[in-house]
């Protein structure tokens, strides 16, 4: 096993990553009919009532997860290592980031993100979110080596 990963984000991109990995921690305490929400928890049964048995039985466990995932992120982005739990913690947090922004942009498997022109009126967005894409690759990369 590795003693870590080393990792190198300029200050204005941690900015950026802190700040999201906040908000998120914010929409997971929304309301469960959100889009996000059901992006990020889908549905385990076909049948409401097995559902909701479910729910009652892992829903806040998986939430928890999700939550300490995003506090990792936010309090290491500004590191220059990582150990190999505090990775696996940012490629869950990565992972949520990217689903929950995709889902707002309502990016689907043929959108290239190559594509969306500077002047769209979401191109930020766009823009941080094949951010995120790149640096879970990356981060995934570094895991596999």
């Amino acid at each position: 096993m590795r003693d870590g990963y080393r990792i190198r984000l300029p200050a204005g991109e941690q900015a950026i990553v802190r700040s999201i990995a906040l908000e998120l921690q914010v929409v997971l305490g929304g309301a469960p009919d959100d889009p996000v929400l059901r992006r990020l928890f889908p549905p385990a049964y076909d049948e409401a009532e097995d559902e909701a048995e479910y729910r009652r039985l892992v829903g806040d466990e998986l939430l928890e997860g999700r939550r300490r995932a995003l506090e990792t992120l936010a309090e290491t982005v500004d590191r220059d290592r990582l150990t190999a739990d505090e990775a696996e913690s940012w490629l869950t947090a990565l992972n949520d980031l990217r689903l929950v922004l995709g889902t707002r942009l309502d990016v689907r498997d043929d959108t290239l993100l190559s594509d969306v022109d500077e002047r769209h009126p979401q191109a930020r967005e766009f823009a941080v979110y094949a951010y995120l894409s790149w640096l879970q690759e990356q981060l995934v990369e570094a895991m596999a080596g």
